[in-house]
């Protein structure tokens, strides 16, 4: 059984539209696969603020997302979590690890994500998930994710200090034309996986997201990868990141766009036994 839930409290966003673009996808799902879902958090407007202070101010989103994640998994349902920033996984990875430490974390992202607090040149809260997940800083949410087991899928704007970390990591890197379905399966394995969706990942001018990068993946591309991984492989699906248009016809058109590249996932679930 798939469960929704819907990340609507800021969370070191810096710009106006991630809080709608989580939401509008929500809503989009719930009409086209009949699932209801659960909204969490305040929001409450963007800004171009420091890490050290959009953490604290996201507490009550971050432990709500993280105390609504484990009661899904718990009941052994599949949890789709829609996330206005990349800055929610904070909360989420940890319990995917609780659930099975040797789960691959796909990160479909044109960024790595694996800054320090220290070495982060933007100090954006986002661009330091991954790090905090792998144990390498302390974010106050817990971390379990091997380091070993992260696979960036579409990265091609990496910070030079974040590259090296990368590198002594361990974390393997697959560039955007080198992306299929099977080239996935080969990094995947036999290992339980918890797939997760930057739409900034994209080539520019597929889906309104910020952050966007030149040389990403098109849509079939996502497709492939969603459509390949077994339905016993899913613990989950994680997507962040779209930044909604004040136009509502630039919206429909990228959620019509969203819900053809990941409809290989909700199918598998409802159907597959």
């Amino acid at each position: 059984m798939i469960n929704i839930i819907v990340s609507q409290g800021r969370i070191a966003d810096r710009v106006g539209g991630m809080i709608k673009g989580a939401a509008i996808t929500a809503k989009a799902f719930a009409m086209q696969y009949g699932i209801k879902p659960v909204y969490l958090g305040t929001p409450s407007p963007a800004r171009h603020d420091d890490w050290s202070e959009s953490l604290p101010e996201a507490k009550e989103t971050l432990t709500l997302l993280r105390s609504e994640l484990q009661n899904i998994m718990e009941r052994g349902h599949t949890p789709v979590v829609l996330n206005n920033t990349c800055s929610a996984s904070l909360a989420t990875l940890p319990v995917v690890a609780q659930k099975n430490e040797n789960v691959v974390v796909l990160w479909i992202d044109a960024h790595g994500d694996f800054n320090l607090p220290q070495t982060s040149t933007s100090g954006y809260l986002g661009g330091m998930v991954l790090a905090a997940a792998s144990g390498l800083w302390d974010s106050g949410y817990g971390a379990g994710i091997s380091s070993k087991n992260v696979v960036l899928v579409g990265a091609r704007d990496i910070d030079d200090q974040e590259a090296a970390l990368l590198r002594r990591s361990g974390v393997r890197i697959v560039p955007p034309s080198e992306v299929s379905g099977e080239r996935i399966l080969k990094e995947i394995g036999n290992a339980k996986v918890w797939v997760h969706i930057d739409w900034d990942v994209m080539e520019p001018g597929y889906l309104p997201a910020d952050y966007t990068v030149p040389g990403g993946l098109v849509p079939a591309q996502i497709k492939d990868i969603i459509s390949a991984i077994p339905r016993s492989s899913y613990l989950g699906l994680e997507i962040a990141e779209l930044n909604a248009s004040e136009d509502d016809q630039v919206n429909e058109k990228a959620l019509s766009l969203i819900i053809e590249m990941v409809d290989p996932f909700f199918t598998k679930q409802q159907t597959e036994y």
